[in-house]
């Protein structure tokens, strides 16, 4: 590609981060973080096409300037990264945990893809891919967090001696903050928002990870486990989470 439309894509010598503007209502916008032009371009068509605004960066901008910009999701390559992704992802996840988060790569194992599913990337394409595909994953998983938002509540939850602010991805135990991943408090806002119904652990993978679960993982339970590891620390007197063994778990805040 012999030229590059101006606000397209900025190159890295040059760019200057967008400052943050109020959103229209309904108004996605999407950072796409790659150097591939062609699939780039392509891909900026197709978030057009679906009214939605996108900001491309050949060079990743700053984390307080990329998250100024007030986005709805972030594509990224890894090529375009300076730290390993891994750490990107645990980074963003806990900095903007309502932020969807889609990786996209070449040569990428099935490993590697997996463990930044698990890290709280919400999906992970293999190059080749189409760009079409990729908006269309986007799209899902931003219809998967609206529908979700609509089912949250408006004021904080208490339970036992923590206080839940759905919406704001926060946990409080009396005034001391607790510190979740995004996939952490996913899992967390799950059982809290079904208090005393056991869920399956094919349920909570569905629900949160977006997939079905592959026989024999484990990520639910690994979660699961960190979850009440940090409630129980915070709140030592309450037993929060209860697991039914060859079932799945139910919250229920108890006094020990």
């Amino acid at each position: 590609m012999d030229s590059v439309q101006v606000g397209v894509i900025s190159p890295p010598e040059t760019h200057v981060a967008e400052p943050p503007v109020a959103r229209p209502v309904g108004r996605r916008r999407i950072a796409i973080l790659a150097s591939d032009r062609a699939f780039v371009q392509v891909l900026l068509n197709r978030v057009d096409r679906l009214g939605w605004q996108a900001l491309a960066h050949e060079a990743v901008p700053p984390t307080h300037e990329l998250l100024g910009q007030r986005l709805s999701a972030v594509v990224v390559d890894p090529e375009v990264l300076e730290e390993d992704v891994f750490t990107f992802i645990e980074h963003i996840g806990k900095l903007a945990p309502e932020l969807a988060l889609v990786v996209v790569s070449s040569g990428s194992s099935v490993r590697d893809r997996v463990r930044g599913l698990h890290l709280g990337a919400d999906d992970w394409v293999n190059k080749p891919c189409h760009p079409d595909e990729v908006a269309a994953r986007i799209e899902a998983i931003l219809r998967r967090a609206r529908r979700a938002t609509s089912r949250l509540m408006t004021t904080p939850s208490v339970s036992g001696e923590l206080e839940i602010d759905m919406s704001r991805f926060q946990v409080y135990a009396g005034d001391q903050s607790l510190d979740f991943t995004r996939r952490e408090f996913e899992v967390l806002r799950l059982l809290a928002g079904a208090v005393g119904k056991v869920l399956t652990r094919e349920e909570i993978y569905e629900q949160v990870w977006g997939y079905r679960m592959a026989h024999g993982d484990r990520s639910v339970d690994v979660f699961v486990r960190k979850v009440r590891q940090k409630l129980e620390k915070a709140s030592p007197a309450w037993t929060y989470i209860h697991t039914h063994f060859g079932l799945g778990y139910r919250f229920e805040p108890a006094p020990r």
